[in-house]
């Protein structure tokens, strides 16, 4: 794995990223051959959160997790569980779906580490992707600024929108730091 640490509004010191290496690496028992890739990690400070990102696209899969605490060793370790729950989660999907060889699935091992998951885990886990709710309605055409302020007043974290300048379908969401993201349609 080849690493691309960055920070900002924090200086990367060599203790740190010796660390996030040392635990992000540890990621490469999960498969079979050491995955040549690029791992994208961004370590930010806002006020007293520690936040890190990090970013691992691979054939056929994107790994991404992010998470944020008070003390930044704590948030490495946190961001490299929730990776190791994203890779499990996903081999326990591919091997529920794909069966021919060549498949995503034989990127990993066979034993996902010393702890194999438990029946019951993977039945969670395939509960999770079930969906349980569908819900159908014509976009009203709109302009960002009116689906922004549309979201706001329902209180949700995201609203879908048809832009009235583009006619495409679009989504504005909530970012942590407290502003807007926009997702546009191709």
């Amino acid at each position: 794995m080849n690493f691309n640490i960055r920070g900002e509004n924090i200086k990367v010191t060599p203790a740190m990223r010796e660390y996030t290496e040392k635990k992000v690496s540890k990621l490469e028992r999960y498969f079979d051959t050491p995955p040549n890739s690029d791992v994208h990690v961004n370590m930010k400070v806002y006020n007293d959160q520690q936040m890190i990102e990090v970013t691992i696209p691979m054939p056929n899969l994107l790994l991404r997790a992010e998470e944020e605490h008070q003390d930044m060793y704590a948030a490495i370790d946190l961001v490299v569980e929730k990776l190791e729950r994203q890779i499990r989660k996903h081999k326990t999907k591919v091997n529920r779906k794909f069966r021919q060889e060549g498949s995503v699935k034989y990127m990993f091992r066979d034993e996902l580490s010393p702890t194999t998951t438990s029946v019951a885990e993977a039945e969670v886990d395939e509960d999770e992707l079930q969906v349980v709710k569908t819900k159908r309605f014509t976009f009203k055409p709109m302009d960002v600024e009116e689906a922004i302020l549309q979201m706001d007043m329902l209180g949700h974290s995201f609203f879908v929108f048809s832009n009235s300048v583009s006619g495409n379908t679009g989504v504005v969401y909530r970012r942590k730091d407290g502003k807007y993201g926009l997702i546009e349609q191709d």
